[in-house]
């Protein structure tokens, strides 16, 4: 629990039914570690939101209920509970009207997808699942295979696990590197897999 006041500022980690939990624990873990920021889980309602592996997080801010004027505006993807996401009327309404006041744009997996629907990554560098990369182009995005890209104030993660380097390099852009550094060790983030199975 952190102690903040009202006006801190707020980073919005959006979910909607059908998102890939680890999109967003993995980037929250980081998140939570800019002591000086309150995060906010946004839904279209507050209330139990379902990930795709059927984990229930519980949103403390409705769309309506968020601030305005965000620090990080994310979102995180999933599979079919993306594509509904992006056909959403209320949701892409939500993201064109607070993506351009936030002051960072943040996407991981096929939640570029999201950002793209919504005509936010137009003539963007953007990054996401490899499964699903390739069609950020559709949308006026230019498709790039890292594991984060950043441009300008947009910073976006390929699949699930890269929301960890995601999350960390906000920390160090935000926070500065020795801080991420220090929050990398204690999280013990020092990733060693057991195969070679590629990307």
């Amino acid at each position: 629990y952190k102690d903040l006041q009202a006006d801190a500022p707020t980073i919005a980690m959006v979910v909607y039914e059908g998102f890939t939990i680890l999109d967003l624990i993995g980037p929250y873990q980081f998140l939570w570690a800019l002591m000086d920021r309150r995060v906010r889980i946004v839904a279209k309602k507050k209330g139990p939101v379902t990930s795709d592996t059927g984990l229930t997080i519980i949103a403390d801010t409705s769309f309506d209920e968020c601030p305005q004027d965000l620090d990080i505006l994310f979102v995180g993807g999933g599979t079919e509970g993306t594509y509904l996401a992006m056909r959403d009327a209320e949701t892409m309404r939500f993201f064109k009207d607070r993506a351009p006041r936030a002051k960072h744009l943040v996407s991981v997996c096929t939640g570029s997808l999201i950002l793209a629907a919504a005509g936010l990554l137009q003539g963007k560098r953007a990054t996401g699942h490899f499964a699903a990369r390739d069609l950020l182009s559709e949308f006026g995005a230019i498709p790039v295979a890292a594991r984060t890209v950043e441009d300008g104030n947009i910073m976006t993660g390929a699949g699930v696990s890269a929301g960890l380097d995601l999350g960390l390099a906000l920390v160090a852009k935000l926070a500065g590197e020795k801080y991420a550094k220090q929050c990398q060790l204690f999280f013990e983030y020092d990733p060693q897999p057991m195969f070679d199975a590629g990307s």
